[in-house]
């Protein structure tokens, strides 16, 4: 299976998409993504899917520092839970290294290696998108995050020893700088922060020991919670690709990385099949759209891939035991499920 990342990666990204020029609502519709899900962030998507829209949209607005820009944007939150247990770490070490245990929480694609050597700490960044894919935008953007985790934790007047990319300069180096500092290298062997081991060291004032058990107990569990199933996958994809018309066994598989044949195989090692998993995910949206009455009847039958909206109500009625346009009416289903 492709590696999946949330919502979350793309925070602020609207605001920053309007501040250079783009309609990014449209970009987002084009990439396959929902624009009304970006507020749900901790929905999951195709991680290659959320690189390919920042690295578009950096070439649609000639902002080759469209990553950067999307990373000075970002609050601690934005890691999810994770930031929970990272903010109640003693130290700027194990706050790192907890981060890097867990980054698979946020972001399945980012891989976080830390290594210390002759005083100096090496942080690594890395993406497996499952596809070859250019990263420019979607690196700058993890690298701009850590870099502002590590000043949230050492002050706003620290710098690191040196910012690496892998890839070229870009031909203004402004942005770069104002983010990162003024020791930044590119066409380097590798992407990351050098920073020394006695910034490792620093206590982190917003640690409450009292509170460190509890808020590991919370990503244990939210972690357990989080192991994806291929079930978790395809309903979040059938959600995703409902109202874009696509949403077919084929195209999920392709979104996975995969053939039809192994969604099948592994639907059925959990119980399930694509069939009632399309329609029972269908079933909730539906509740949700004509309960909240921001779409029209007809809007929603669309949404939701019908032919039309006479056959919405015809399955709508069989599935909730009444009409759409009642079950709107009432707030609740009148007769058997």
């Amino acid at each position: 299976m492709k590696p999946l990342a949330r919502y979350a990666a793309l925070s602020n990204y609207v605001e920053l998409g309007r501040s250079v020029g783009l309609d990014p609502v449209r970009l987002v519709r084009e990439s396959g993504l929902d624009p009304a899900s970006l507020t749900l962030q901790d929905r999951w998507v195709p991680a290659a899917v959320i690189a390919d829209l920042l690295e578009r949209s950096a070439a649609a607005a000639h902002c080759e520092d469209f990553g950067l820009r999307l990373a000075e944007r970002r609050r601690f939150a934005n890691l999810g839970p994770l930031s929970l247990v990272i903010r109640e770490e003693p130290d700027v070490r194990s706050a790192l290294r907890v981060m890097s245990r867990h980054a698979h929480m946020y972001n399945e694609a980012l891989h976080t290696r830390l290594t210390e050597r002759n005083g100096l700490a090496t942080i690594r960044l890395g993406l497996d998108l499952g596809q070859p894919c250019e990263t420019r935008q979607s690196i700058e953007l993890a690298v701009g995050v850590l870099h502002g985790l590590l000043r949230g934790f050492l002050g706003s007047g620290w710098q690191p020893v040196e910012t690496r990319f892998t890839h070229a300069a870009p031909t203004d180096r402004s942005a770069h700088h104002r983010v990162l500092g003024p020791n930044i290298t590119f066409a380097q062997d590798f992407n990351g922060i050098i920073i020394y081991t006695t910034d490792l060291d620093a206590r982190n004032a917003m640690s409450d020991p009292l509170l460190r058990t509890y808020a590991k107990q919370f990503l244990d569990s939210a972690d357990i919670t989080r192991t994806a199933t291929t079930v978790d996958r395809v309903r979040e994809l059938i959600e995703l690709l409902l109202p874009t018309g696509r949403c077919s066994v084929e195209q999920i598989a392709r979104s996975l990385g995969v053939d039809r044949r192994t969604i099948h195989r592994h639907l059925a090692a959990e119980g399930e099949t694509f069939t009632a998993l399309l329609d029972s995910t269908r079933a909730e949206l539906a509740q949700h759209l004509v309960a909240n009455r921001r779409h029209s009847l007809t809007e929603i039958a669309e949404m939701l891939a019908f032919s039309s909206p006479s056959n919405f109500s015809r399955w709508f009625t069989k599935r909730h035991g009444c009409s759409p346009r009642a079950w709107r009416t009432q707030g609740r289903p009148t007769g058997p499920r």
